[in-house]
């Protein structure tokens, strides 16, 4: 069996530094001084050039006589404005959510949140007195990180589902991108008031806000009623079992006998091996109190919730990235 190197934390607190200083923001092609980008960036220079010699054995710098460095094409991922918006994902699994597995053995022992125990509150409490990490976790959920959920709605049949509700929908990018593609449909997002306040600015620049109902609330209190489907999209890995039967709970009680529940979230393979959404459930677990489901697990949640579920697919896993899969459930 290959083990992990030690040095696994190490290497991600070496991104974090690269992330949260911006370094790609200041590099490029042309070799700049270390001396220089410790003045661009604040950082002491003799440790700045310690990090950027890693980084350069990694491959994200180009290392150059005279302590140079440059931005290689692999390390343009960490740019602010890079597709995936990676950097801002780096930044916040290292940052505050690092720090609480310093208290990892807590989660261990009472399967509680360790983020709790250090930071004093639970995470989504914790994001809305720290508008800074708020701001930063906006960031690493935006646009091109709902890619892969995007692409797996991409292959559901919305044929004969006139509107759609999704549920959790933040600021009504995956709800935007399903409309695009069917033109017949309108939809709601509904989602904390805090969340939804950017959704009729984004609707409006896709061109489906006359389609679109923003609706403020939480889906532990009530979900939108009457419609044909309903969308969850990366939102039940958030939370326990028991809070998952509360949202499902929801709704189930607005769902006409018609409607579908669509949830997009990871599956973990039945079997050996090692799987993204293995790590992933980890990360929930010790920062959320979440968790990541088998189809087992998600076929027994749906269905004490009062769903049949009808199918599970499992997308590709193509370069150890965390995909995401849809399942589908009817009302029982």
């Amino acid at each position: 069996m290959q083990l992990y190197h030690m040095g696994g934390p190490w290497v991600g607190q070496t991104f974090y530094v690269a992330a949260q200083l911006g370094i790609a923001d200041h590099l490029g092609q042309e070799p700049v001084q270390v001396a220089d980008l410790a003045a661009r960036t604040d950082a002491n220079e003799e440790a700045l050039y310690r990090f950027c010699r890693v980084l350069a054995s990694m491959g994200v710098l180009e290392a150059h006589d005279g302590r140079r460095f440059s931005l290689t094409e692999a390390g343009a991922i960490l740019r602010s404005d890079a597709p995936g918006g990676f950097r801002y994902g780096v930044m916040l699994q290292s940052g505050a959510c690092f720090r609480a597995w310093t208290e990892v053995m807590h989660t261990v022992r009472t399967g509680e949140p360790a983020f709790d125990r250090v930071h004093g509150a639970a995470y989504y409490d914790f994001l809305e007195a720290n508008p800074a990490e708020n701001e930063l976790f906006n960031r690493a959920m935006g646009v091109t990180s709902l890619a892969p959920a995007i692409a797996a709605l991409d292959r559901y049949d919305f044929t004969g589902l006139g509107h759609v509700v999704d549920v959790g929908g933040g600021g009504g990018t995956l709800l935007a991108a399903v409309l695009r593609r069917n033109p017949g449909m309108t939809g709601v997002v509904q989602d904390l008031a805090a969340v939804t306040a950017e959704a009729p600015a984004h609707l409006a620049a896709e061109g489906v806000q006359d389609r679109v109902e923003v609706v403020s609330g939480s889906f532990f209190d009530a979900v939108v009623p009457g419609a044909d489907a309903y969308v969850l999209s990366r939102v039940l890995h958030n939370w326990s079992d028991e809070d998952c039967l509360r949202i499902l709970g929801r709704v189930r009680e607005a769902m006409p006998a018609h409607a579908r529940l669509i949830v997009i979230d990871s599956v973990i393979p039945e079997g050996g091996g090692l799987h993204p959404s293995m790590l992933a459930d980890l990360f929930m677990m010790v920062i959320l109190g979440g968790k990541e489901r088998t189809e087992g697990d998600w076929r027994q949640l749906l269905d004490e919730a009062g769903f049949r579920m009808t199918r599970a697919v499992q997308a590709e896993n193509t370069g150890g990235t965390l995909v995401h899969a849809l399942v589908e459930a009817v009302p029982r």
